[in-house]
């Protein structure tokens, strides 16, 4: 008997301390906190100095995903690092910044943790930079320059990275303004495919020739996954420079390209912006063919007239103009032209119908303001709410001297920095 009391014993405590091991181990559901229309400030840490200056280890604003499978948890991206104008280029405070994802945790609280970064690494696990590609390889003409106004070396595997997709498999789709690339990375960030246009000397599954015509600095700025992670959907910031910048009189015409990620095969779209040479800052799937699409203008809201907005996109009855040859430098001629050399009218009457449109969200009168340039990043929280954010370049850019200076919200007279911060819109 006293055997069988001790192992009645040992058993019950066994049980309770089970149970208050999996009270201490419970996940906190995620609920969505309230947050109020001035929005939350994602964390950041100071990288170094430049002319003075405090660059900020922050910059994740470029992209936002959400994570594939933990509520309230998103990925937030940076572009090529910090950066300013410089003469015939661009300077490079901290030339060897690697480009990273940030993997962020919005807590039942309403504040926002930073749980990891991945940084993005060539095929054989070396950290990449974000400096410019080589002749070759997806060279945009922009001359690398640190702050002594020495000339740096181009990086055959840096990344001006725009566009992100979080597979559930734990990799990442990448989209940049070089080549444009798009890039395959694994769930630690090295490179496991990279995909170009025809002409660029990396790997052998490539876009359509003519992507290789982006404007510098307005390449694919947006990417997407269909719900059923088989194509990716990239959206270009601004018109092509087809067959030249002079040449392209369409200044509001842009192209939407889709890759089929199992056969390569790729499909393209154009989509009509507001204005002459707005910007297409992001993109994101809401079914195989639908999809909200941020297209902004790049002023501040003391700057007078705003456009930040979010469009609802249908590709379903758009016309795909690949054409026959992929090879093509100019692509799909129509009247002797590229497509961009052809005004709205004259496509219409060779009957090519650009993707439809639906105001879905205007962001400044949302949220009463909204005083950043750049918006650039959705998080899709679930049918009917995002987050968006922006992208702060680090807390710097440069005045009329090329002289890096605080990136502040009002740039002739306000002192109140930039910086990353999340709202919470429905849409």
């Amino acid at each position: 008997m006293k055997f069988i009391h001790f192992t009645v014993c040992m058993l019950t405590a066994a049980f309770i301390s089970s149970c208050d091991n999996n009270e201490d181990n419970k996940v906190e559901k995620f609920v969505l906190p309230t947050i109020s229309n001035a929005g939350i400030s994602l964390p950041y840490s100071v990288l170094g100095t430049g002319n003075g200056v405090e660059i900020r280890n922050g910059g994740f604003g470029s992209a936002a995903f959400a994570h594939p499978t933990n509520e309230g948890e998103f990925y937030a991206m940076t572009d090529r690092g910090p950066n300013a104008d410089a003469t015939g280029g661009k300077y490079f405070p901290i030339p060897n910044y690697t480009p990273r994802i940030g993997h962020f945790k919005l807590n039942n609280d309403g504040t926002i943790t930073k749980l990891n970064e991945i940084l993005f690494k060539t095929p054989t696990g070396t950290p990449i930079s974000g400096r410019p590609n080589p002749a070759g390889y997806g060279a945009t003409g922009e001359i690398p320059y640190d702050l002594n106004n020495t000339i740096l070396d181009t990086d055959q595997y840096g990344l001006d990275s725009e566009g992100l997709v979080a597979m559930k498999d734990g990799s990442f789709w990448v989209s940049d303004e070089y080549g444009p690339h798009i890039v395959h990375y694994s769930d630690t960030g090295v490179e496991l495919e990279r995909i170009s246009p025809v002409g660029i000397t990396t790997g052998s599954r490539k876009l359509p020739a003519v992507f290789a015509k982006r404007w510098a600095n307005r390449g694919m700025e947006g990417l997407a996954v269909t719900p059923d992670e088989k194509t990716l959907v990239g959206i270009m910031q601004s018109r092509l420079y087809n067959p030249s910048n002079a040449g392209a009189i369409n200044k509001t015409l842009t192209r939407i390209v889709t890759f089929d990620i199992a056969t390569g095969k790729t499909k393209q779209y154009l989509y009509k912006q507001e204005l002459d040479n707005n910007s297409n800052s992001e993109i994101c799937a809401l079914s195989a063919t639908q999809f909200l699409l941020v297209e902004r203008d790049g002023n501040f809201s003391g700057d007078g007239v705003v456009m930040k907005h979010i469009y609802k996109i249908d590709i379903s009855q758009a016309t795909d103009v690949s054409g026959n040859d992929f090879n093509a430098e100019n692509g799909l001629l129509v009247n002797g032209k590229a497509l961009e050399a052809n005004t709205w009218e004259e496509l219409a009457l060779a009957n090519i119908k650009p993707v439809t449109k639906t105001l879905a969200v205007d962001v400044f009168k949302y949220l009463g303001n909204y005083p950043h340039d750049k918006l650039e990043g959705i998080w899709l929280i679930n049918s009917n709410t995002i987050g968006i954010i922006n992208d702060d370049d680090f807390g710097i850019w440069s005045d009329a001297s090329n002289k890096i200076k605080a990136k502040t919200l009002s740039p002739s007279t306000g002192t109140e920095r930039d910086g990353n911060r999340l709202y919470i819109l429905k849409f």
